[in-house]
């Protein structure tokens, strides 16, 4: 996969606290990795969010839901300024037919039920940011995947199951997003790379954990690319999408420079110090694509 972003890059200079209006952010699924860095930045900056979780602590900003019914969390969707929907079961999990059912279903329910909470509004938010991935586009060497030519994966030949498994739920993810009838609202599906992120349990944390064990090295050819975003960058990008208000449907928040396999591997290994990782073989990645955890690591990374 290599994406890269059509639309013109955040200014690294322009941040929220720059913006005298502040706002009521409501984020279902926002109490993973890439909620809890908007949630900081956010509250930082002196906004009211509202994490709406499964799961959650007993902080007032924190609210229930089963991610699939309309109940008392809907009313903060209600005069809310911007809805940030990240709602997905986890894919750092074994790839059985149950979890498959799980990360599908999770990510469809809760997108269909936040489109028909911001329908129902009295005063409906004036932005829907929806969560989807880089992972829908077609892996290829010739040329990046932007927004308006990039290729949607699933026929390349000798396409893995796990592949398209993870395609056909971007795409399900994205079809629900566009099914919501929100004519008062802005839509935009945000198609991120990677988010890397020193937060334990991220997707850097766990790469890096390759490298200090030893197993930092490159995945099968380690010619494929991989997108990724810094995490201060990804806050940006939101930051900047929620300002400028022309911005809506499809937008790639990636970094302009994806790197093949081995270079990244290679760049993580030199950070640390170390000058050797094993690799993982076509025939490991294969065995890890049915057996263990494929999508958090071995999708991004494999080709």
């Amino acid at each position: 996969m290599n994406s890269q972003p059509a639309v013109k890059k955040p200014d690294r200079n322009t941040h929220s606290s720059a913006r005298k209006t502040k706002l009521k952010i409501v984020i279902p699924g926002g109490s993973g990795q890439v909620g809890s860095l908007l949630t900081r930045a956010f509250r930082a900056d002196g906004h009211e969010v509202i994490v709406i979780s499964r799961n959650p602590d007993a902080s007032p900003s924190s609210v229930a839901w089963d991610g699939k019914t309309i109940g008392a969390w809907a009313d903060e969707i209600n005069g809310a300024d911007v809805v940030i929907n990240l709602a997905g079961h986890s894919v750092n999990c074994r790839y059985h037919k149950k979890n498959r059912e799980r990360i599908m279903n999770s990510r469809v329910d809760s997108t269909r039920v936040v489109g028909e909470a911001i329908r129902q509004a009295v005063r409906p938010p004036r932005l829907w940011l929806q969560a989807s991935t880089a992972t829908i586009y077609a892996h290829r060497y010739d040329a990046a995947n932007d927004e308006s030519s990039g290729i949607i994966g699933g026929s390349e030949t000798n396409t893995p199951a796990t592949w398209r498994f993870s395609i056909d739920v971007a795409t399900a993810w994205e079809h629900a997003t566009d099914a919501a009838v929100t004519p008062h609202t802005r839509k935009v599906k945000l198609r991120s790379a990677m988010t890397m992120s020193p937060d334990r349990g991220g997707i850097f944390d766990t790469l890096l954990g390759l490298v200090r064990r030893g197993l930092g090295g490159r995945s099968g050819d380690g010619r494929q690319y991989m997108s990724w975003v810094h995490h201060e960058d990804f806050v940006r990008a939101i930051d900047w999408l929620m300002e400028h208000e022309e911005i809506a449907g499809v937008v790639n928040i990636a970094s302009p420079n994806p790197l093949p396999n081995s270079h990244f591997m290679r760049a993580l290994r030199d950070a640390w110090g170390t000058r050797f990782g094993l690799p993982a073989t076509a025939w490991m990645l294969n065995t890890s694509r049915v057996s263990s955890k494929p999508n958090r690591i071995f999708s991004a990374m494999a080709p």
